[in-house]
């Protein structure tokens, strides 16, 4: 049975460097350094590479759904390949962080993030691994402007650096469970 791994973020390349598609920029890192070149398609409403790492399979999936719509195309997913909460990780952006922490969760509510709410709507559970990657709240103004806004770039050393981790949390939460992970990476 096949991971399903899970970038939340928002298509089109408006939103390419945008804080809310830190999920989308996780996933495309992590099949980066996994495969050479990953062989990305369209398929449930989302772009979609198979990727094998050793002894088991992921199925990477960026939604072109918007993320607010993001159940859309996880869901299908998630159901036509079987998989079960256990086995499916979602990586999204997390206001609710400073820049640059990361966490890996088990389970839970949508904590106002949309996207997981979407999620979370449709398949009706809520056990599904997370990795939450910090990008910070805004000290003044809106939430959402400030997620649909470009990393500065004096805050592209801190991005980078996260985005290294998210790709060694991901292969750790898949190969190794993710409760090693959590004592791994789960650190202030």
């Amino acid at each position: 049975m096949p991971w399903l791994l899970v970038g939340l973020g928002n298509p089109g390349a408006r939103y390419a460097r945008t804080r809310h598609n830190i999920g989308f920029m996780a996933v495309d890192a992590w099949c980066d350094k996994a495969t050479s070149s990953p062989s990305w398609s369209e398929k449930w409403k989302a772009q979609v590479a198979t990727i094998g790492t050793g002894s088991s399979r992921v199925v990477a999936l960026k939604p072109q759904t918007f993320m607010n719509r993001s159940g859309q195309s996880v869901v299908p997913a998630a159901q036509f390949l079987r998989v079960p909460p256990a086995q499916l990780l979602v990586v999204h952006d997390e206001v609710d962080f400073q820049l640059g922490r990361l966490a890996v969760k088990k389970g839970g509510g949508h904590g106002g993030h949309n996207g997981l709410r979407d999620i979370l709507q449709l398949l009706g559970n809520g056990d599904f691994l997370r990795i939450r990657l910090g990008v910070g709240r805004p000290v003044h103004g809106e939430v959402a402007d400030h997620v649909l806004s470009d990393f500065r770039p004096d805050e592209g050393q801190v991005v980078d650096d996260l985005l290294e981790r998210a790709v060694a949390a991901i292969t750790c939460v898949t190969r190794e469970g993710v409760v090693t992970a959590m004592n791994k990476f789960n650190t202030t």
